[in-house]
């Protein structure tokens, strides 16, 4: 479900890869999700939304970087839709997540998937044009 097609493809190799991860950490979600033969889905919730924060701080360090590197125009911006990623992920409360897990998945699988998607395709994007 979760995959890095074509369209999202930015042509800068170090970006493209690290999409790539955050795809894939979106599809573990949703496999997750999917999967009947695990009752309580807890501890992979925690897994997985720590494993984002993480990947997401590597990956919006870099991408900043990059911008910043090429003279990027547009890197406040993009810099505000990183911290509002950071923030909403931050937010999550575990005790919700612990009793209401298909929900939580549910709503981690559509901000992620929506952000991604959109984040790409609306901004990153852009940056190649910029060189």
């Amino acid at each position: 479900m979760f995959e890095m097609k074509k369209e999202y493809y930015t042509g800068i190799q170090q970006i493209d890869e690290e999409h790539k991860e955050l795809f894939r950490i979106a599809q573990s979600a949703y496999d997750i999700f999917k999967d009947e033969f695990i009752p309580d889905k807890f501890d992979h919730i925690v897994s997985i939304i720590n494993e984002l924060k993480d990947y997401a701080e590597y990956h919006f360090a870099n991408e900043e970087a990059y911008m910043k590197k090429i003279g990027y125009k547009k890197l406040f911006s993009q810099i505000i839709d990183h911290e509002q990623f950071m923030e909403k992920v931050n937010s999550i409360d575990f005790d919700h997540a612990d009793k209401q897990q298909t929900e939580m998945l549910l709503d981690i699988l559509t901000f992620v998937g929506d952000w991604l998607t959109e984040h790409i395709l609306v901004k990153d994007k852009l940056i190649s044009k910029n060189e």
